[in-house]
């Protein structure tokens, strides 16, 4: 004997609400992982085309473009995505257009500094509830520190003169202010702009 009545297909037995419920979520939470994947990928994408534009007109050293959708990227993908997209981005940039070169070792020591800034943006944002201001000021000047480190660190392997590890934040900041104050602008507005739509739209469903 099984112990069967041979009724289980007239009546199917209810899963428990639990794991109905827990089942939803977690295929909510598949679905957000799948979204802030594909994101990450239109961040990657953006990161190589906004430079090639910029380089067109010899204003990519100045307004550092590669850095806007990695630092966004942290923003609206959270620190594990955003940090992937910060070391992808300046590699495949590199071997896809030469720019930035691998020898000197700018685009190693951009792959260090773009990973920072996504994950720290990310991390502040997300995990410590920062504001929008607070995070991103706090990730250009942490990521600045580590692309010092990495200069001081890891130039002299490759035969070149390390850098101070503050320089970046010191006599570094000044070449950089043009491109500064460009993400200053274009990231807390586009923030700014995503936030409210999508308040419009909670409170229109």
């Amino acid at each position: 004997m099984t112990g069967k009545t041979g009724h289980e297909d007239l009546f199917p037995v209810r899963k428990p609400v639990r794991d109905s419920c827990f089942f939803i979520f977690e295929r909510r939470d598949s679905m957000m992982t799948l979204r802030k994947t594909i994101l990450g990928g239109f961040f990657i994408g953006l990161g190589i085309v906004l430079p090639m534009a910029f380089h067109l007109v010899n204003l990519g050293r100045v307004f550092l473009p590669m850095h806007i959708p990695v630092l966004m990227s942290g923003f609206f993908c959270g620190p594990i995505i955003g940090l992937i997209v910060g070391f992808i981005t300046p590699l495949l940039s590199g071997l896809l257009t030469g720019m930035p070169p691998f020898m000197p070792p700018t685009a190693q020591g951009m792959m260090v500094e773009l990973a920072a800034y996504g994950f720290l943006t990310g991390f502040f944002h997300h995990q410590l509830k920062l504001n929008n201001i607070v995070s991103l000021l706090g990730a250009m000047f942490l990521g600045r520190v580590v692309y010092g480190l990495f200069g001081a660190l890891v130039f002299p392997l490759f035969g070149l003169k390390g850098i101070s590890p503050i320089y970046p934040i010191t006599a570094g900041l000044i070449t950089g202010l043009p491109g500064i104050a460009l993400q200053l602008i274009i990231i807390p507005t586009t923030l700014y702009f995503v936030e409210r739509g999508l308040k419009t739209k909670r409170l229109e469903s």
